[in-house]
């Protein structure tokens, strides 16, 4: 099969030759290259082919989809602050958001001073429980590393980090009838669930602003970690349990001590 031009003062055709000398129009078939088609025959004989889109082809083609940055970017502009006070990162981000995140900043303090408090206890030298006392002072840590999470993305957001005050939490931890051990424990899991329900409540508020990204982070970077938290602290409350308050809260300690 051949291929060739038939060309006139007016236009030019595209045409196909068969074997049997037919010959077929497939112009209408390229009618936006069509009159920008170059045929040029080489050495070796091969029809060698350059094609050029048609301005008015393309501009047809991309009518209704053009991405004109400089218009669009107007409003945008508005939304630039120009005093020195106002955050020039902040975007989409609601005063609802910025106010629940410095909520959860304050909840993660404040767990973290319990378990601080906890600590202490457990490390004092009538009491001796060097493992429990390791155990919260990780814990104290871990949510005090949560509190400065969420600082940072208050500033990432162009929010403002407003810490409120810290209530004093307990400094004894026995009790008669569950001994100091499990009654730390037991309090430890209802800390966690609490953390858990105020992320929670985070998150609602987030979903209800349309903020996506929030609801991301909280999602990615605390709730799995807290559910996870949940069940090795409500693992530790059934052992303690389990054990006594006697020999068995030693060998618990040790454990804890250890790994």
């Amino acid at each position: 099969m051949l291929l060739k031009t038939v060309s006139s003062s007016s236009s030019s055709a595209l045409s196909l030759v068969n074997f049997h000398g037919v010959k077929k129009d497939v112009s209408p078939l390229l009618p936006s290259i069509s009159s920008n088609l170059r045929v040029s025959s080489g050495k070796s004989g091969n029809l060698t082919f350059s094609f050029r889109a048609s301005k008015s082809s393309t501009t047809d083609a991309l009518s209704g989809v053009v991405f004109e940055p400089f218009k669009e970017v107007k409003k945008e502009l508005d939304l630039v602050p120009t005093s020195s006070h106002l955050s020039l990162a902040r975007q989409k981000y609601s005063d609802e958001c910025e106010a629940a995140i410095n909520e959860q900043i304050n909840v993660e303090y404040n767990v973290s001073y319990v378990y601080h408090a906890m600590y202490a206890y457990f490390d004092r030298d009538n009491i001796a429980l060097k493992g429990l006392a390791k155990f919260f002072k990780e814990s104290s840590l871990e949510e005090r590393e949560h509190a400065e999470k969420l600082m940072e993305y208050q500033n990432k957001r162009g929010g403002r980090v407003k810490l409120q005050s810290i209530v004093m939490p307990l400094s004894e931890f026995e009790h008669v009838d569950k001994g100091d051990a499990l009654y730390g424990m037991e309090l430890a899991l209802s800390l966690e669930k609490l953390v858990n329900e105020k992320l929670l409540n985070l998150h609602s508020v987030a979903s209800k602003n349309n903020d996506v990204h929030l609801a991301d982070f909280i999602e990615s970077e605390f709730l799995t970690e807290q559910v996870e938290a949940i069940k090795l602290i409500s693992e530790y409350v059934a052992q303690l349990r389990r054990v006594g308050k006697g020999h068995g809260t030693w060998h618990f300690n040790q454990m804890l001590l250890e790994g």
